[in-house]
């Protein structure tokens, strides 16, 4: 299974999708009857989320019943990319800082993180796409899931986009990244090589549209 850090749900992206003026279609939704909270992430985040999204996606492999890909939601705990959202739940996540010293934020990141670990037994593996560098949820989770807590190598040393744009890479190849346990790994790094360009994909339906990243 997939843990996704959050998108900034109090940043200007996310602000067009409240606005009682939009008028495009996922901002409809969500001032209605709701839209998936991966779609709706990544609209805010841009490429970063999309990438995570894609990849959970595309190389989830959860228990039966289970979601492949959960989003830390602050406040919320661990939400399934498509649980139906609307503006009062995008307004409760951007009242709470992500941040382990928050109680409101840990509790319930780790009330789910122990119910994770409980579904997955001690056979089951988590792997984070977020950054590693940082405590604000990392510690939370490494406390409870401990060495099931995982990561893609080659996170280490990039900065959120060149993320995005890895895990991207890797779904169009089919080739899933090599992962290694949070515990006791080298989180911060020296910065890679640039990534080369990627191939201009065929313009389809819906291409050109608010959120493409």
């Amino acid at each position: 299974m997939f843990l996704l850090s959050p998108a900034n749900s109090g940043g200007e992206r996310m602000a067009l999708v409240l606005s009682p003026r939009a008028r495009f279609a996922l901002a409809q939704a969500v001032q209605g009857e709701g839209a998936p909270l991966g779609e709706v992430f990544a609209f805010a985040s841009g490429l970063y989320f999309r990438g995570k999204l894609a990849y959970a996606r595309a190389f989830g492999r959860p228990p039966r019943g289970a979601p492949g890909a959960l989003v830390i939601a602050p406040g919320a705990g661990l939400v399934p990319v498509d649980a139906t959202i609307r503006a009062g739940d995008l307004r409760a996540f951007a009242a709470v800082p992500v941040d382990a010293a928050d109680a409101r934020f840990r509790g319930a990141l780790e009330r789910d993180a122990r119910l994770l670990g409980e579904r997955l037994g001690a056979e089951g593996q988590v792997v984070l796409l977020g950054s590693i560098a940082s405590p604000k949820y990392v510690e939370p989770l490494l406390a409870i899931l401990g060495r099931r807590l995982l990561f893609p190598q080659d996170f280490v040393g990039r900065g959120d986009m060149s993320r995005g744009g890895l895990l991207l890479r890797a779904v169009r190849a089919g080739e899933e990244l090599a992962y290694v346990a949070v515990d006791g790994a080298v989180r911060r790094g020296a910065r890679p090589p640039r990534l080369p360009r990627l191939p201009r994909a065929p313009a389809g339906p819906g291409d050109g549209q608010a959120g493409s990243g």
